[in-house]
């Protein structure tokens, strides 16, 4: 377990060609965005194998789970074609030995007109019942993400993704922390410091979901929080990159390793 002046391992999400750069820059690890695979595809599914086999770094987090069109809340839902692609899933999990797995989808997860929001949490509540069922024999962990309300009508709080997390009460079911979601919805850092044992992965960003250290994201007060939550997870930059790629992951790498050495619980 990390101490508070243990340096965490820092990755970056993005695609699978992106991973020899990401290694150049020095990232730790790689995190996939898993709907642009378009796995239900059998030639894409074989691709995206042969991808993860080849990566340049350890895919330790995957994230957007679910495409737009796997609805898992409302009438549309289908589980039977929600489950077929997340034994896919699970078997690129297998191959990259995949500690994180966020739960994020927004678009597959609106509550969609005429629909509660007590129906909605049920219906996810019933996702990740099959989705663990899918996850034994994995060390995976599934974590919910919260998104802010332009991209998500459910779960918008970190304190939201933590008390349906508690709810389904299982090992392998935690939150996530996102900061640019976090900065969208006016969540105070001060959160970060409480239930903190059931947070298992972190997205970081800046102003505009541009790299770390390049916007006015106060990450001292960030980390700080974190710190003294105990938080001994990874963390990983998810946003868009500002200039050249290889300069800027190199220039956030060395911002988010110093901010996380100067700031103090």
């Amino acid at each position: 377990m990390q101490t508070n002046v243990d340096m965490p391992q820092f990755g970056w999400c993005g695609h699978p060609a992106q991973a020899v750069l990401m290694q150049q820059a020095g990232v730790d690890y790689f995190e996939g965005q898993l709907a642009p695979m378009q796995l239900e595809d059998d030639s894409a599914f074989a691709n995206a194998k042969a991808q993860i086999r080849d990566l340049a770094l350890p895919a330790r987090a995957f994230n957007m789970l679910f495409p737009a069109s796997l609805k898992i809340v409302g009438p549309e839902k289908d589980t039977r074609r929600n489950r077929n692609y997340f034994d896919r899933v699970a078997v690129l999990l297998a191959i990259a030995k995949t500690d994180i797995l966020v739960l994020g989808s927004g678009a597959s997860r609106n509550i969609p007109a005429g629909w509660t929001v007590e129906q909605a949490e049920a219906d996810f509540l019933s996702t990740l019942t099959w989705c663990t069922e899918g996850l034994q024999g994995l060390e995976t962990t599934l974590v919910i993400e919260p998104l802010n309300r332009k991209e998500s009508s459910l779960i918008n709080s970190i304190a939201d993704g933590i008390r349906l997390a508690k709810i389904f009460n299982h090992p392998q079911v935690r939150a996530l922390a996102d900061f640019f979601h976090m900065d969208q919805e006016s969540e105070p850092l001060d959160v970060l410091s409480r239930d903190t044992d059931w947070l298992a992965h972190i997205h970081l960003a800046d102003t505009g979901r541009q790299n770390p250290g390049t916007g006015s994201y106060d990450y001292g007060s960030f980390f700080r929080n974190i710190k003294q939550g105990g938080y001994c997870g990874r963390l990983s930059v998810e946003g868009h990159i500002k200039g050249d790629p290889l300069t800027a992951m190199r220039e956030s790498l060395d911002f988010l390793r110093h901010a996380w050495l100067h700031s103090h619980a």
